[in-house]
């Protein structure tokens, strides 16, 4: 069965830089689209960046040339690089797995937090 495990969260202060990973396992994982998302308390979950398999990326707005969004298909996971954080950025960080054909998320991983303080 599918599993998205990410890890690379922290606490970091404002204009540091963090990387998060996730680990991919149970399907073809150069197949599918892949995003990651995050959620503060009291605030809905948002899309922050998203590749699909191809390697087209789309950002966020308020990420847009902070965050690089990569997958490694040799390894199976998908990274998510955050520069000059600030701490409107602290949140729970999700990796998920798009469903085929990418209108749609599917599967997710438990979260990796970030704090910035």
């Amino acid at each position: 069965h599918v599993q998205l495990v990410e890890s690379g969260g922290g606490s970091v202060q404002a204009g540091g830089s963090l990387r998060l990973s996730c680990a991919a396992s149970g399907y073809t994982y150069s197949s599918y689209s892949m995003g990651w998302f995050r959620q503060a308390p009291g605030k809905e979950r948002e899309g922050v960046a998203a590749l699909d398999s191809g390697g087209r990326t789309n950002y966020a707005n308020g990420v847009k040339g902070r965050f690089t969004i990569s997958r490694d298909n040799a390894k199976n996971t998908l990274h998510l690089q955050l520069n000059t954080l600030q701490t409107e950025d602290a949140a729970m960080y999700y990796c998920a797995k798009a469903a085929f054909g990418g209108s749609s998320y599917n599967s997710w991983g438990q979260g990796t937090q970030v704090t910035v303080s």
